[in-house]
């Protein structure tokens, strides 16, 4: 991910003016992540390494989401709807 595209998914999600760490942001940048992720293993199927590192993020992005729904679910619901993803138990 190019710092452009960084900067403006942080732009979209920050909490305030010099937010770069919250869990909203936090959240979707693993998302993105994610997203680079899985296209990459779709056309390199054998990419073992990759898959690891694939699974470490998706565990912790549900850390991240578990974190935020016990904190504050009106936040909670409005993240997973705009990032398009399902409800984690």
């Amino acid at each position: 991910m190019d710092s452009d595209k960084k900067q403006a998914i942080i732009n979209q999600y920050k909490q305030s003016d010099k937010d770069t760490g919250s869990v909203q942001v936090q959240v979707a940048l693993l998302t993105e992540r994610i997203n680079h992720l899985t296209e990459h293993l779709k056309t390199n199927h054998k990419d073992n390494h990759s898959r690891r590192g694939l699974l470490q993020m998706v565990g912790k992005r549900k850390g991240f989401l578990l974190y935020l729904k016990e904190k504050d679910i009106e936040a909670y619901r409005a993240l997973i709807k705009s990032l398009d993803l399902r409800d984690v138990k």
